[in-house]
């Protein structure tokens, strides 16, 4: 992967395109096309590795919500934390996010999981590693991904405008601790997994306060309702 390479949002490449450049990148490069000479599938497919970047513009971004893996079965990963398409069975996270914002909206939601509508309104869905080997969880986990980013973290914390950043459980909270406080919304929960949602994720109203927030500074509140 090298700037030339990578078709990736212009506002995003003008803060993060010299990533593409270090040598952990192009580690990260010759590690990915190891792991397809040997025959291993890849998730998510080369051209939604960076969905995420490419549907929320690096000044359009009003939320990140942090993920650590993409999935890691088939046909569910596209680039978007938390996030399948249409017709795939919702995964048991989204499952939890879906209960508690029909809980903070009072609203059914349909059951969909193509989260691409948020990304399009400013929330960024970024996972920490935006790869995987299918069905080896963590698999592509310390190989550079984290990194990368962390980059794109530092990013949106040092630009101007305050954001909302939605941070479940200790490995997003551990990636986001450099985070600005003073400056932006910081939502800690526990991950909405079902080993875990029960500890605080549900009741923790992090997408209505999420909109206040936004709203309090003369910004559209996100329509988390609105899943395609």
């Amino acid at each position: 992967m090298t700037q030339s390479s990578v078709k990736l949002d212009p506002g995003w490449m003008s803060v993060v395109g010299n990533e593409f450049d270090q040598p952990y990148m192009k580690a990260l490069k010759q590690f990915l096309q190891q792991e397809k000479t040997a025959g291993r599938t890849i998730y998510p497919k080369g051209g939604d590795i960076f969905n995420a970047l490419n549907i929320t513009p690096f000044d359009k971004v009003e939320v990140v919500i942090l993920g650590q893996d993409p999935y890691h079965g088939p046909n569910q990963a596209h680039g978007l934390a938390f996030s399948v398409r249409t017709g795939i069975a919702l995964p048991p996270s989204l499952v939890n996010i879906y209960k508690e914002i029909e809980s903070e909206f009072g609203v059914v939601l349909p059951n969909r999981g193509d989260l691409a509508s948020w990304a399009r309104q400013g929330v960024l869905l970024l996972n920490a590693t935006l790869t995987v080997q299918a069905e080896r969880a963590g698999s592509h986990q310390g190989r550079g991904w984290e990194q990368f980013t962390d980059a794109i973290i530092r990013a949106l914390n040092d630009q101007g405008q305050p954001i909302v950043f939605m941070l479940w459980g200790a490995y997003a909270q551990k990636k986001g601790a450099f985070i600005d406080r003073a400056k932006h919304l910081v939502l800690q929960a526990p991950h909405p997994s079902p080993l875990s949602a029960h500890r605080g994720f549900f009741g923790c109203g992090h997408f209505k306060k999420a909109n206040d927030f936004l709203a309090q500074h003369g910004r559209k509140p996100i329509d988390w309702t609105a899943v395609t």
